[in-house]
């Protein structure tokens, strides 16, 4: 059995763009194959404020990245558990979302992975196909770019 490949590294200060475009080369190739390649959507970032409603208290909290059916939140200082169902609201719209993953970042703070179980039509404000598409072609623009100079 071939054993796995390395990670694509960057190294700031040794090689400058070179070691970039090696590592979107590498990337572009099926490198690096990670959960993130298993989504159903790509993640956006967008930090906007949101409502968590659990166990009959709200709290305040931010999302960091987005997908279509879930987000990563931030700034929460209350005790999850994965599972737990929790309720967020952005405006007047409010869904219920499942705890998929939980990461401590200090002594009175997490982060929680959301997954969507009753998303309302444009609960996030933005359209985030669209955020995508955008993405997409920035990143096959840059690829390009670098694929000529090699």
């Amino acid at each position: 059995m071939l054993p796995a490949p390395e990670p694509p590294t960057v190294r700031p200060h040794a090689g400058g763009v070179h070691d970039f475009r090696n590592l979107l080369v590498r990337i572009g190739r099926g490198h690096n194959r990670t959960a993130v390649e298993r989504r159903k959507s790509k993640r956006t970032k967008m930090v906007l404020p949101v409502k968590v409603t659990l166990s009959g208290s709200t709290y305040l909290a931010h999302t960091c990245d987005l997908t279509r059916n879930g987000a990563r939140v931030g700034g929460l200082r209350s005790t999850l558990q994965p599972g737990e169902t929790v309720c967020l609201q952005r405006g007047s719209k409010k869904a219920n979302f499942k705890v998929v993953w939980i990461q401590q970042l200090g002594t009175n703070e997490v982060q929680v992975g959301l997954q969507a179980q009753d998303l309302p039509t444009n609960f996030w404000g933005i359209d985030l196909s669209q955020q995508e598409a955008e993405k997409k072609s920035q990143m096959d623009a840059l690829m390009a770019l670098f694929a000529k100079k090699s």
